[in-house]
């Protein structure tokens, strides 16, 4: 379902803040802060990504912005891993690929401000895996 030319960018973890829980989890993955906090008002959370040195994917720390942010109701029951975001250069076709392998689009393209505008979509797959779809270059 997932494309070949799909390559892993980060693992979203939900934290209930960011400000007090990067420090801590850059010790434990090994990674260090990349970005400052980006507020994304479309996607309703803060964001800030870590990358260890040796390169390899990001990790995401999503905090929800707000009780109407889609992973508020996760973060009071503590957060964790949420999801896996795979970069692809056809945003569209994947998407209808993961239709046809039985997977719910459950938000469709709209643009990140964490990517300079770059649209990213939402896929929950049959055994319950969330992914995110991020398009490599901004349509």
């Amino acid at each position: 379902m997932i494309a070949r030319d799909a390559t892993l960018h980060h693992v979203g973890f939900v934290v209930t803040s960011i400000a007090q829980q990067r420090e801590e989890f850059a010790r434990s993955t090994g990674a260090e802060p990349v970005s400052g906090i980006i507020h994304d008002p479309l996607q309703r959370v803060q964001v800030a990504f870590l990358a260890r040195s040796n390169g390899g994917p990001q990790f995401e720390l999503v905090e929800p912005f707000g009780e109407r942010s889609p992973v508020a109701a996760f973060a009071a029951q503590g957060g964790g891993l949420h999801h896996l975001c795979y970069e692809v250069d056809d945003l569209v076709g994947q998407l209808a690929a993961a239709r046809g392998s039985g997977a719910s689009v459950v938000r469709p393209p709209r643009p990140a401000v964490a990517f300079a505008g770059r649209r990213i979509a939402w896929v929950l797959t049959r055994q319950r895996l969330l992914l995110e779809f991020l398009e490599r270059t901004a349509a």
